[in-house]
């Protein structure tokens, strides 16, 4: 898969089914990058910032479902 196109998939994913989930509790995320080996970098915002589950949220919740989701996904970082 190209790498735009598989770009593009993870904005989706992060769009129509993380972003929703993310707002309610107060928070925003945003896509920031994908790297040619399957890493994707986003940033949290909002009462995420400097929230403690923050990093559960990114490895159980967002990594965990673009992984399920789109295989070549291999990790997800925070963009700093």
């Amino acid at each position: 898969m190209a790498n735009a196109e598989l770009e593009q998939k993870v904005k989706d994913i992060i769009e129509k089914e993380i972003r929703p989930f993310i707002e309610a509790d107060g928070g925003r995320i945003e896509f920031k990058s994908l790297t040619d080996d399957g890493v994707v970098f986003v940033e949290l915002a909002g009462a995420c910032a400097g929230c403690p589950g923050a990093a559960m949220t990114l490895k159980g919740g967002v990594e965990r479902i673009l992984k399920a989701k789109l295989p070549e996904i291999k990790e997800v970082k925070l963009a700093y």
